[in-house]
């Protein structure tokens, strides 16, 4: 850095340029603006954290030992290795893909001055001490300093605030700000990762992925497996191979049917899946999902946090009303504003809003004109025969005469409108300075234009209970008036951000009292975010500028504008590809329905979990073979739990997600799972009387427990329609008919059974739903119970 400083002292010739050698020596040197970090990960990192997991591993060692037992059928279940990684691998490459196509669209040129030359070039070509030729409209790309000229800059991006900054020779320009008016000639003093806006956002270039609860509590499952399954299927395979009849193939693969069974692998399966579906869903709805599990966050999120511009407003003004004070009639105002407009080089927000609220203008003869710039906040042309006007700040232009409009400017102002007086002289302007006599004729009231859907999409949260908070850079006052306008409940308690605290504990019960922050800085927002999060909420942050990174970063779920800056698109989890506020109801939607059916279908996944467990300890201590094989359990996975599932899975739910995943399926999954075990225990002491034989007592088992996890799933597609109550019954006949089919019936290993077996099949599967009723009001009892000592003890 100080090699840097000591070359910017030097100073570039702003005509000559730097040489060709100069730049080269600089290339050199790496003083370059390439940058070399990458918001996303690379094909091989996403491909090796995809493939390498333990829930991989597991299924592929037991179907190895399955095909080295030379029963490969029985090794369909490994099926879900493929399906699962290449789901996870897609996903993640298209993000990244469309990310990175996005980043090119965003680059841009700049004209630079090179061996006494204008020429055009990348803005990552642009090295330390170029001399970059800026205008109207240009985007800077590197932090720089004025030469010469003189430009107004939009910094909104970098720090929130809207109004235009006035730049003189010798300040600093900062990437990622636009010349408003003027130009000038600038000297680069930072690129790359020196650069203001870079050093901003180097902590989010950070690769992270979403704390989900979902993905925590499907990992936690497996964890939990793990543990099990090392000792349980330990004794299981010992007790198969040394204490029951027969070879040892036959030994090995029960005791793989009793371990794959254990292992909730549709259940990671169905997620990835769901998630997927949903990325689609959304990817058709111009929203790209750069992290699955972000739909997650996003459907639990209470609190959005947003800006006002580019989310409740369009960023630009209109003229709201024009309020007569002097003599002039209502046509010459016209006409003067119309004229003025059109006459004078600056290109400010609130200009255009009047330019365009004229579509054409007199022709009066310009002699003198004075252009608007942020130290005089006004602007002024005068005209041969229709003397001087003046349009600009009152409090400016008006001088001591200001006190006699005060009270009606601010009483605008808390409306949210900017308001400008257009005055008039009958001097000619000279050296730039007001004429003595100037006479305020007519106040031009301009305001925010709300984004259309603006009033809908705010309304939507607030019955959704989500709990809107603004965020801006703008003052506090205004944003308030803007957010009223849109509608947003609670805008009449704002904040200006510069009085805040730094300590957290100290902004959570502001926070909470709070709707609208106005003057906050990039580290505020980040803070901000910190205190809704120690308050208990789930937090999203929607943002599009380099000053909304830290924020984003922090947030539960970063939602960015596709028309905003780079860093802030690299750490969000999700992408407005057409930057409309107004399609966020549909994506929380869409999240919504994703998460909600997931959970309300992971018991069925679950109940095979669980009965495996108890079934594979029983078993082990009676030395007993186990009950099922694995192509069986495939047989029982795909028609009671998988197909419906996927099915279930795509079904309408727009609710609020809330609590937690492992509560929510254990309702279903510890009936269901205890339902099939007891069922399948009876069939095997049964068949001490009934003299079942090993392949009889599978059959009955697998009919049994068939029978019952369709009671699960019949169970859990409630509340019932034609369309659900169609699936399971189609699922009820496809699993029966494999018992009557013999072709089919072959394939599974069953064999023939007579009315009675199907009798007491029968009952058993009937008698399971009042079961299941029994055990989830003793669930309830117990839990109420737990929370009443809990209680005591706080």
């Amino acid at each position: 850095m100080d090699k840097q400083e000591k070359i910017v002292h030097l100073e570039t010739d702003i005509v000559t340029g730097l040489t060709s050698a100069q730049v080269e020596a600089k290339i050199a040197a790496n003083q370059t603006n390439k940058t070399v970090d990458v918001p996303s990960r690379t094909i091989g990192d996403i491909i090796k954290t995809n493939t390498l997991t333990l829930f991989n591993a597991l299924n592929a060692i037991l179907a190895i030992l399955v095909i080295i037992a030379g029963q490969p059928r029985n090794a369909l279940f490994a099926f879900v290795i493929v399906a699962n990684t290449f789901i996870g691998i897609f996903q993640e490459l298209r993000a990244k893909y469309t990310l990175e196509k996005l980043s090119v669209l965003n680059t841009f040129q700049v004209p630079v001055v090179r061996d006494s030359e204008v020429v055009t070039i990348d803005t990552d070509a642009i090295v330390l001490d170029d001399v970059m030729k800026l205008s109207t409209g240009m985007q800077i790309a590197v932090d720089a300093i004025v030469r010469s000229g003189e430009i107004e800059v939009d910094e909104s991006l970098l720090t929130g605030e809207a109004d235009p900054v006035l730049k003189h020779v010798g300040e600093e320009l900062l990437s990622g700000s636009f010349v408003v008016s003027g130009s000038c000639d600038a000297q680069a003093i930072r690129v790359a990762q020196d650069m203001y806006a870079s050093k901003l956002s180097a902590e989010a270039k950070r690769f992270s992925m979403v704390d989900s609860e979902l993905r925590k509590s499907v990992n936690q499952i497996i964890k939990i497996v793990t543990y099990l399954i090392l000792p349980v299927g330990a004794m299981l395979m010992f007790t198969q191979l040394f204490f029951n009849n027969g070879t040892w193939q036959d030994a090995l693969v029960g005791a793989v049917g009793g371990i794959i069974g254990m292992i909730p692998e549709g259940l990671v399966l169905l997620t990835s899946v769901a998630l997927m579906v949903g990325v689609i869903r959304l990817a058709q709805k111009k929203t790209l999902v750069q992290e699955m599990p972000a739909i997650e966050m996003l459907a639990r999120v209470d609190v959005l946090c947003l800006d006002k511009t580019g989310t409740i407003t369009e960023g630009n003004l209109n003229l709201a009303e024009i309020e007569l004070t002097g003599d002039k009639d209502k046509m010459k105002i016209d006409d003067a504003l119309a004229v003025l407009t059109r006459t004078l080089p600056a290109a400010n927000p609130t200009q255009l809003a009047i330019y365009d609220y004229y579509q054409e203008a007199p022709s009066w003869e310009v002699t003198d004109t004075v252009a608007f710039s942020s130290a005089r906040k006004w602007s002024a042309a005068s005209f041969k025969n229709e003397g001087t006007w003046i349009l600009g700040a009152p409090e400016m232009v008006l001088g001591s005469n200001y006190s006699l409009f005060q009270e009606k400017v601010e009483e605008q102002a808390r409306l949210g409108r900017r308001v400008l007086v257009l005055a008039y002289s009958d001097e000619i302007i000279k050296d730039e300075l007001l004429p003595a006599d100037t006479k305020a004729e007519a106040f031009i009231m301009l305001e925010d234009i709300i984004r259309d859907h603006a009033n809908q999409t705010l309304a939507y949260f607030a019955s959704q209970g989500v709990t809107l908070k603004v965020i801006s850079g703008d003052n506090p006052v205004t944003v308030a008036a803007v957010a009223k306008r849109a509608g947003l409940e609670g805008a009449e308690h704002y904040l200006d951000a510069r009085t805040l605290p730094d300590d957290i504990e100290s902004l959570q019960e502001i926070v909470a009292n709070t709707t609208v922050f106005g003057r906050v800085s990039p580290q505020q927002k980040q803070k901000l975010v910190q205190a809704l999060q120690a308050n208990g909420h789930t937090v999203a942050m929607t943002g599009d500028g380099v000053n909304d990174v830290l924020a984003l970063k922090e947030s539960d779920c970063g939602i960015a504008m596709a028309n905003g800056s780079e860093a802030t698109r690299s750490v969000a989890q999700l992408v407005l590809l057409n930057s409309d506020f107004a399609s966020l109801p549909q994506v929380v939607s869409e999240g919504r329905r994703v998460i909600n059916n997931i959970e309300r279908v992971s018991s069925l996944y679950l109940v095979k979990t669980l009965y495996s467990i108890i079934l594979s300890v029983v078993f082990t201590i009676l030395l007993k073979p186990y009950p099922f094989l694995p192509l069986q359990l495939t047989l029982i996975g795909s028609v009671a739990t998988g197909i419906p599932s996927f099915f279930l899975a795509l079904a309408p739910n727009d609710e609020r997600v809330t609590g937690g995943f492992l509560r929510k399926v254990a309702q279903d999954t510890i009936p269901g799972g205890i339902a099939v075990a007891i069922g399948t225990l009876i069939i095997y002491g049964l068949s001490s009387f009934v003299h079942y034989d090993v392949e009889q007592r599978r059959t009955m088992a697998i009919l049994v427990a068939g029978g019952v996890q369709l009671v699960v799933l019949l169970r859990v597609a409630r509340p019932w329609k034609a369309w659900n109550l169609a699936l399971v019954g189609i699922m009820i006949v496809a699993f029966f008919a494999t018992f009557f089919l013999p072709v089919i019936s072959a394939i599974f290993y069953f064999v023939p059974m007579n009315w009675f077996d199907y009798l007491i099949g029968g009952v058993l599967i009937i008698a399971s739903w009042w079961f299941m009723n029994f055990v989830q009001w003793m669930m309830h009892i117990v839990y109420d119970w737990w929370l009443t000592i809990r209680r005591k003890e706080s």
